[in-house]
Parts: C-alpha cells; structure tokens; sequence
C-alpha cells in the first residue's frame, strides 16, 4: 500500500464524519487505469444498506457543465455550429432588457458564465414539480430563500426561454465582461444542442459521450440505468453548515428544462471513463470523443474567476495547483455533493461522490492530491497573503446583498473587521486586497470580491462564484 493512503483516507473519515456523510466514493486514475479506489460508509442508512462501490450511481450535480460543453464542441465539429456564434442565431426569441448586448452574447458566453446574466430564480421553478412531489422538500435548507407556492413552473425548454425573456432585470455589464456563475446559460446551451441536433439533449448525450465513452451507468433517469445498478439513497441536512442534521430523503429533484446545467447522474467507474477524453486529447479507448483541438479549447481559461483561478468550457482551472494544473468542477444540490478533476502534467484524473448535499467534496479533492504530491492532506491550495484596509472601506462595504436564485448575505462590521453572515452565521473576513477578502469554508479559504461602480460605491458581491445584488441598488427580478 502505498506510504500516502493510510494518512489521506484518515484525513477524509474525519471531514465525512464532521459532515455526517452517509456514503461517500473517491477514485483515482493513472495513465488512465484506476490507481486508487475508496468507498466510504454505506447506500443507505436501512437495515439492508450495501458498501457503497465504484459503481455506484451518485448524483453529479453541475459536473453535468462538462458534458453539456462536449455536446457544444461536438456539434462546432461537425460544422453546424461556432462557439463564437451569436446566441440569437439559434434562439431567435430571447430578449434581454439590453437589445444590443442580447445581439452580442454569444455561445462562448453562455459556456464561461460571461454573458451578463445574474443569476435567476428559475431552478427552483423548473425543479418544481418534482419538489412538489416530495414530501421532505419543505425541510430542505440550501441557504436559498424561495416560495415554491408562488413559484412558477418552468416545464420545457420553451417555456424557459419565454420565462428569462420576460424579466425585467438589469445585465451585469456588456457580454464577455462580467463573470458570473449561470445555471441559466447552460440550460440555454440545452436548447441549442436540441434546435441544432433535431434531437432531445439527453438523447445528444446518451449517443455522442456516454455510449462511445463505454459509461454504461450514466443517466439522466434512473429508469435508463441497467436494472441491477446500485443508487446511493440521498441524504440531506436542515442546514447547510457541516454538521447539520442530516436525514434521509430519497426522492430525486428533476429539472427538464434544465437538464444541461446539472442532472446527471454517474459513478466513479464512469467518471474515470469520461476524463480520459481531456486525458488523452479526446480519446477514450480506440473511440475518438473530441478533436485535440476541441479539448484544448475546452481547457483553456477563457476568463478570470479569482487571483488563482479562470474558467475555460465547463471547467475551472487553476495554472499550478498540485503540481500542475488543476482542472476541475463541483456539482452539489439536494442529496448530492461531487468533485471530477484531473492534472493533465500528471497524467492524473480523480472523482469524489457523495449522497449528501453540503459535504467535503472539494476538501477531499484537494486532500488526496496533496498527498499524492508528498504534502499534507490539509496544505492549502491557494495562498492568500494579507492586505490592509482602512476602516472606511470597510465601512463602505457594508450591506445586504442578494440574488433572484435566492442567496441572501449580510456583510456587518464586527470587532472592527468585516464578517459575512450566511443563514445566521457569522463568518470573518481576512483582506486580501483592496476589494478582496477570503473566509474560510471548510478546510481552505473561499474568495470573495466586492464590485463597485464608478462613484466608487459598491454594488454587487462576488461570492460562490455569483455576483450578488446589493439590496440598495437592486432592482427587483419581475416577469413583465
């Protein structure tokens, strides 16, 4: 066994056991064979509970990003379609409160998050026939404030585009300019998958990447899974902090009309399978997924996230991040927290899975790489050094900040620094810049930034990779 394994996997029991994890996998692939595989605790918390295995099937949440990106290359491949092309050319009818910027985003910009959007609240009306059927949803507590009586259901692609059409609403800044995390910019690439293809999304899916790529237990529905499949039984806590309640919830939230932003469902097996593409260069086996080309487009950081890290198509990426450069993406909503990475000057790929929402995905990601690299597993993997700040910035920043999704904090002055509160919880501050601070999430450090107009006054926070609103400019999200 090799000397790092002991110390990792006592390392990921205490963080799985600090967040009350039920079930948890984390694989590694070398020259894409797999090199390590760890299955934590159980299926289920029932007396009929199995060991949780390499194949079986989590929720992968907005890890789905990646395969909605090939399908878009793919496509861009086989000459029906340009990244660069204007989105209107394929979605005539949607509209934005800005007629020119609507004329300008393009494809580009719905797959890096840079088409100006804030973030909407239309997951949760798409998702709302399904959290209706649930009788566990109104316990559920995401750190989301949303009314799913007054919600509107968003059913199909269609009506989706007819919903965001209608918002009255103010873009961030003119298309390319403003990075904001959008699960509505990919349920738009699912559209355009679907209008250029002539098929459904799923069915796109299905035929071009899960079928060649051999991942046999990769669906958007369990139904579509082969009949012996083990499904990991979702958990979810009353509070999103670690070490919430947890308890079990097993029915699946859907989104139809979403579907490209985060559905799919996986296993460490599977997911092993799909990163030999970026891997490889576009290769799976003998099976040929994408050009060199394309992946390299794929994983190029298009557009700045943070001091550390860009986001390319689907990814985020960090230039030298345990010894090399670190691709990667989480995915997490109700029962579901996951983690896909790899390090192409390593030939390493990895995936974390868990059927709890709100768990140590990243953590362990960034832990298991660590000690591979001859680190401990709890090294940092960004450094942030400190930055002085006068109190009247301080004060300057001071607020509410919200978004339509429903995220909601507070940003107060305490013991003369600043403190952001999140469901009630108060979380300093440490500057890192001169609108820039970190709190700790976790085991490491989360960024955030304040944004502010040309006056000066700060407008809007960057936290989660959303910008946020501040409540006193905001201007209320409204269907006209």
């Amino acid at each position: 066994m090799a000397k790092w394994i002991q110390s990792f996997e006592e390392y990921a029991q205490k963080l799985l056991e600090k967040a009350k994890i039920t079930g948890a996998t984390v694989g590694l692939a070398e020259n894409g064979e797999m090199s390590y595989f760890q299955g934590f605790g159980l299926t289920d918390n029932t007396d009929d509970a199995q060991p949780v295995t390499a194949d079986t099937v989590f929720g992968i949440g907005s890890v789905t990003k990646m395969f909605t990106c090939v399908a878009i290359m793919q496509l861009q491949e086989a000459g029906k379609l340009s990244v660069h092309d204007p989105v209107i050319k394929y979605i005539p009818e949607l509209r934005t409160p800005n007629e020119a910027f609507t004329r300008e985003i393009t494809i580009h910009h719905l797959m890096t998050h840079t088409a100006g959007f804030p973030a909407f609240d239309t997951l949760m009306g798409a998702m709302k026939r399904s959290m209706e059927n649930d009788p566990e949803s109104g316990s559920f507590s995401s750190g989301l404030e949303f009314d799913l009586e007054k919600m509107e259901a968003i059913d199909t692609k269609d009506q989706f585009v007819t919903y965001i059409s209608g918002l009255d609403y103010e873009l961030l800044g003119p298309p390319g300019t403003q990075f904001s995390y959008s699960n509505d910019s990919y349920a738009l690439l699912g559209v355009i998958i679907e209008r250029v293809s002539e098929i459904l999304y799923e069915q796109f899916v299905k035929e071009n990447i899960l079928d060649p790529a051999g991942m046999t237990r990769s669906a958007f529905l369990l139904e579509d899974l082969p009949q012996d499949t083990q499904v990991a039984t979702l958990f979810t806590r009353k509070s999103a902090a670690d070490g919430g309640e947890v308890y079990r919830s097993p029915a699946w939230w859907d989104a139809p009309s979403m579907r490209a932003g985060g559905k799919l469902k996986s296993t460490i097996h599977d997911l092993l399978r799909f990163t030999e593409i970026f891997r490889t260069g576009g290769l799976v086996g003998e099976k040929r997924i994408l050009s060199e080309e394309s992946v390299s487009q794929m994983t190029l950081s298009h557009t700045p996230m943070n001091p550390h890290q860009g986001y390319g198509y689907g990814f985020m990426i960090a230039s030298d991040c345990h010894g090399g450069t670190l691709i990667e993406h989480g995915g997490a909503v109700k029962g579901v927290s996951a983690q896909l990475f790899f390090i192409p000057e390593r030939n390493l790929t990895g995936a974390v899975l868990m059927n709890v929402d709100g768990g140590p995905a990243a953590d362990i990601m960034h832990g298991i790489l660590n000690e591979t690299n001859g680190k401990p597993a709890n090294t940092a993997p960004f450094v942030y050094p400190d930055y002085e700040v006068s109190t009247e910035l301080l004060t300057s920043l001071v607020g509410a900040y919200r978004s339509a999704e429903g995220a909601k904090v507070t940003v107060e002055i305490q013991e003369n620094g600043l403190v952001v509160k999140i469901m009630g919880t108060s979380i300093p501050l440490r500057p890192v810049g001169e609108d820039s601070f970190v709190f700790k999430r976790g085991e490491n450090d989360s960024f955030i930034r304040f944004v502010r107009d040309e006056t000066g006054v700060s407008i809007r926070l960057f936290i989660g990779g959303r910008q946020l609103l501040k409540s006193s400019v905001v201007k209320e999200q409204t269907t006209v």
